[in-house]
């Protein structure tokens, strides 16, 4: 099996449709442009607090979701998928396996539009989840419950750790799309979450699973959400967003999901692929020390930012900076989106189409094994078009977001005075964002 999936970007520089300066003016100007506008017209918080006024799904769309029989149909669908998804361990190990793509792609990459679509869906499907609550009604024990209390400090430090694993098996990790690779993270994976949904209940899941994590990070973006009362409910994105409160380690999260983005990126550029082809240092360890120099800037950029603005506002860093945690999710999604968005769309057809043939014998199990890999307008210059577009709303959107919560924290002159370092933050994202797009 080939260790390379398809290439995540859309071509070399001369293919991308606009100038790089000028991609680049127009995008800080967006940016300088939208923060002197919120600071004059933003004047009070308007997201996520009680001006917030979701609106119930119709009552039969409701009265579907709310069924007992529902949250079952959702586990044994998570089952039945990856009871199919582990049968390709058992087929050959050529570039016609699905498993790598599955992974990679229609887990990964796919798992993203899932949740700003409907939310928090890894909760619903997750088998790790189904499989500890099965094992607990055969015990007859409360699934939420473990034998110790799931610690206050924890937070989302599991996840963030579990997230880094991952980007690291999908970004550097020698032969990373093998059988043998894939199966012991996998399955390594697999036991420690199972091992501490035995020490502290199913809570540990919801941000001890770096997916769940990201599924439900991700889906506060959706349009479909339930309501604290558990009520089915429509409600505007950035007031979900807005709803993520400061959680030990929510810092880490975000960071390394934008950071190791970037990276991928980077890994992609010519300089950088000239240093691996060198051979100075094995790339195992020049890769890894790339996509933790990369995450160490991105989070330094961060802290220093938020430390520059507590200064001005009154707060103490650590805690300014983990009240505007929730306004890198938006870039980090834009990000995701620009950088995957050609590889879900191609390699995601052609793994579905290996699919209906796990085991390499020729079978047609899915009725999909005569697809054909559809362009469906993935032209370099559409393409650069949608990434250029999508880092700079993920960094307004940012901005949007940093700036009501400035104002539920201070008063008005106050928060516009802590967000001019926030500002400086966004341009040097969308900067780098922007440079590492056309280096590819």
């Amino acid at each position: 099996m080939t260790g390379v999936l398809l290439a995540h970007g859309v071509g070399e520089r001369q293919d991308l449709p606009i100038p790089f300066g000028l991609a680049l003016t127009g995008a800080l100007v967006a940016l300088v442009v939208s923060f002197a506008a919120l600071g004059l017209l933003w004047r009070e918080p308007r997201l996520g607090g009680e001006a917030a006024d979701p609106r119930p799904l119709p009552s039969w769309l409701r009265r579907a979701a709310d069924s007992p029989a529902w949250p079952w149909v959702w586990r044994l669908v998570g089952l039945a998928a990856t009871v199919y998804f582990l049968i390709g361990f058992a087929g050959p190990h050529t570039a016609e396996n699905p498993t790598a793509g599955v992974v990679y792609v229609l887990f990964w990459v796919g798992l993203l539009p899932l949740s700003l679509v409907f939310g928090p869906v890894w909760r619903a499907l997750n088998p790790l989840r189904t499989v500890h609550l099965l094992v607990c009604l055969a015990l007859r024990r409360d699934p939420l419950r473990g034998p110790r209390e799931l610690p206050a400090g924890l937070g989302y430090w599991p996840a963030a750790a579990g997230l880094f694993a991952f980007v690291w098996l999908e970004l550097v990790a020698p032969q990373r799309a093998t059988l043998p690779v894939l199966g012991v993270w996998l399955g390594v994976y697999a036991l420690a979450m199972l091992a501490g949904a035995a020490v502290y209940g199913s809570r540990w899941f919801d941000r001890g699973d770096a997916f769940e994590a990201y599924s439900a990070v991700a889906g506060r973006l959706a349009l479909v959400a339930r309501r604290e009362d558990g009520t089915l409910v429509w409600r505007h994105p950035l007031d979900g967003i807005a709803g993520l409160r400061p959680a030990p380690g929510l810092v880490a999260f975000v960071v390394v999901l934008l950071g190791s983005t970037m990276y991928d990126s980077l890994s992609n550029a010519p300089v950088w692929v000239r240093v691996l082809q060198n051979g100075i240092v094995p790339a195992p360890v020049a890769g890894t020390a790339g996509l933790m120099l990369v995450i160490a800037f991105v989070l330094a950029a961060y802290l220093a930012t938020t430390g520059l603005a507590a200064r001005r506002t009154g707060r103490s860093a650590r805690e300014l900076a983990g009240e505007l945690a929730h306004s890198i999710v938006p870039i980090a999604v834009g990000y995701l989106v620009a950088h995957y968005f050609t590889l879900f769309v191609l390699e995601g057809q052609r793994t579905l189409a290996l699919l209906s043939d796990p085991l390499g014998t020729g079978a047609n199990w899915l009725g999909t094994g005569g697809w054909k890999v559809q362009a469906f307008g993935t032209s370099p210059a559409g393409t650069a078009m949608l990434q250029v577009t999508v880092i700079v709303i993920g960094h307004v959107l940012g901005t949007v977001l940093a700036h009501d919560r400035a104002l539920r924290l201070f008063d008005r002159r106050t928060a516009v005075a802590g967000q001019v370092p926030l500002l400086v933050l966004m341009l040097l994202y969308t900067a780098l964002g922007l440079f590492l797009l056309f280096a590819t």
